[in-house]
């Protein structure tokens, strides 16, 4: 009898120690991409040049939305996505490494934050409320900072001149089978690692979701640049004002089509004047014409206003405004993601240099990007 209970003893107890293993790393996550690029103007040099005319080299000719802007062979980020949960409470930490996340966290005020992408923690209250607290990407907007979960390689005006990142305490409740709504309270748009100014932002996000298709309302308001009148020296900027509708649909098993379309508004506060900010709309058409190849077009109308300055100059009263469009393919080996893309952005003002650097409205670019995601 003791031959037999020996043996059944370690196997259970091996057992145990298993099951205890295994459930300790079953919260575990990891994810992420890798990717690169190729970029070539049609119209316009593809090398550093003197575009302020002091005699130095020192710019290139780009679309002025954020990301894939750099001539020839370039690179984008590698992209780290770590999680954890344990019963109804987690953590997401999220590194970037590479010009595109340097890009990404550019309000981070301190070297130790140059790689953090997103770092919260979250709690589930119950099936209906979560509470999420920490550093985590912009609520607002279509697109997103990982190009593995974007269509179109290059980003839109919209994209690129709203938040990148909050830091704060956000709710999101589900509050049917359909709807569901977000609060939160924030520091300044884009200073994630602590609070320089002493003021907060409010976000808020109105969401609609059923089989076929799905519509966030999204809003922001709030000083972000402090007011220092009690030290004399004013209240900088008013406050800004952001709207935001992002929706999109399966019009069939093969086509889908999304829209976003946004308006953002800064009270000139010190500087005098009106507010200044932007407005805009997009399209994205995608078209699967195989399981490992999709077509997809963006027409995107941007248009700036009171000063604000995205695209590279203004008319007389300070307004300006571009329609860019990018037709994209995306090619899947696999995790590989080839994105061949052709981009034509058409500006209201001559904000763009030609092969004999003279000014021009327009500017047409080819780019073959790599995403690898895991």
């Amino acid at each position: 009898m003791k031959k037999f209970l020996l043996p059944l003893m370690v196997c259970i107890s091996v057992s145990a120690f298993a099951q205890e293993e295994t459930s300790w790393t079953d919260g575990f996550s990891l994810s992420g991409s890798v990717d690169a690029y190729f970029r070539q103007n049609l119209n316009a040099p593809n090398k550093l040049i003197d575009t302020d005319v002091d005699g130095e080299v020192d710019s290139y000719i780009a679309p002025g939305s954020s990301f894939a802007n750099q001539p020839g062979f370039a690179l984008g980020m590698a992209n780290l996505i770590i999680g954890y949960e344990k019963g109804n409470v987690g953590v997401v930490a999220d590194l970037v490494y590479g010009p595109r996340g340097t890009d990404a966290v550019f309000g981070s005020t301190t070297a130790s934050s140059s790689i953090v992408n997103q770092l919260y923690v979250y709690w589930n209250v119950s099936e209906k409320v979560k509470l999420t607290f920490g550093n985590w990407n912009t609520y607002l907007g279509y697109e997103v900072i990982s190009p593995a979960a974007n269509f179109n390689y290059s980003t839109s005006y919209m994209f690129s001149y709203g938040p990148f990142s909050h830091s704060g305490l956000k709710a999101d409740f589900t509050l049917d089978e359909n709807w569901s709504a977000m609060v939160a309270l924030m520091n300044s748009t884009d200073y994630t690692d602590y609070n320089p100014f002493g003021g907060y932002t409010a976000g808020a996000q109105l969401g609609y979701s059923a089989g076929s298709g799905s519509a966030f309302l999204n809003f922001l308001y709030g000083d972000q640049d402090g007011d220092y009148t009690d030290m004399g020296l004013g209240e900088g900027l008013g406050a800004t004002f952001q709207v935001d509708l992002t929706t999109g649909v399966d019009l069939s098993d093969s086509f889908y089509l999304g829209l976003n379309t946004t308006y953002n508004s800064t009270e000139a506060g010190d500087l005098g004047g009106d507010s200044f900010g932007f407005y805009g709309v997009a399209l994205y058409a995608q078209l699967a014409a195989s399981e490992n190849f999709s077509v997809g077009l963006r027409p995107e109308y941007f248009s700036q206003f009171g000063g604000f300055d995205a695209i590279g100059g203004n008319d007389a009263e300070g307004d300006g405004n571009v329609l860019a469009v990018t037709l994209s393919g995306n090619a899947k080996v696999g995790p590989l993601t080839f994105i061949p893309e052709f981009r034509l952005d058409s500006a209201s003002e001559d904000v763009f240099l030609d092969g004999d650097l003279t000014p021009q409205g327009s500017l047409g670019s080819f780019l073959l990007a790599a995403v690898y995601s895991f």
